[in-house]
């Protein structure tokens, strides 16, 4: 199978079977977005989406935000991972939309990035979401499976190798909703430790479930 084809078969699948694919944080603007998807860093969506309500409660804008201390801020994030840095990340986040940005959400990769808390990969996270851009954020499910689908050259050692390859591929209009696919999919069934390959649609063209059936064959004891 070609590189093309193995794209095609995996669009395919994921087309027919995931139609509507969407990010699991709950938002209702560009701002909330922001915040939510730099307290996910090592942390699930589900234990976020417990997190924020009270947060956008209290602050609703960049610019209320931009007024909380350390001491106001860090009790509502206390159960989410990293919870010093994030709130160090949020106050200071919001204190550059104030003074750079009008406290509005800049919608580029660039200036995203030069958020306290955003990396590149909160940054592909916003623009794709918000904006539809063709930015793939690379976490560590879009990683595995992209790998396992063969979908990247095992020589892809780092997200941005992974990224570069997956929007060559991937047509340009689909690249925001491919990032969902990968990261639903990885998620909920190609998982890290025990993958379910027995319910998953794209075991046929998978690498790593094609070594897997070689191993368990070279191992099984001989019946005669």
């Amino acid at each position: 199978m070609t590189k093309k084809d193995r794209y095609a078969a995996v669009i395919s699948y994921f087309q027919q079977h995931m139609p509507v694919a969407e990010t699991e944080l709950t938002y209702d603007n560009p701002f909330e977005l922001l915040v939510a998807v730099i307290l996910s860093a090592q942390c699930t969506d589900k234990r976020v989406n417990m997190t924020t309500p009270d947060i956008f409660r209290r602050y609703p804008t960049a610019q209320k935000m931009a007024k909380a201390t350390f001491d106001d801020l860090f009790p509502l994030i206390r159960s989410i991972s990293y919870p010093n840095n994030k709130t160090k990340h949020l106050i200071g986040m919001a204190n550059m939309l104030m003074d750079e940005f009008h406290g509005e959400v800049p919608m580029t990769v660039d200036e995203l990035v030069k958020l306290p808390g955003v990396g590149r990969k909160t940054a592909n996270v916003i623009t794709s979401v918000i904006d539809a851009q063709p930015n793939m954020a690379v976490d560590t499910h879009v990683f595995r499976v992209s790998k396992r689908l063969a979908l990247v050259s095992e020589k892809a050692s780092t997200p941005l190798a992974v990224e570069k390859e997956l929007i060559k591929y991937i047509p340009r209009e689909l690249v925001h909703k491919a990032h969902h696919w990968l990261i639903l999919h990885g998620r909920y069934i190609c998982l890290a430790r025990n993958p379910k390959c027995e319910e998953c649609g794209l075991r046929d063209i998978c690498r790593y479930y094609a070594k897997k059936l070689k191993g368990t064959e070279h191992t099984s004891p001989r019946l005669f």
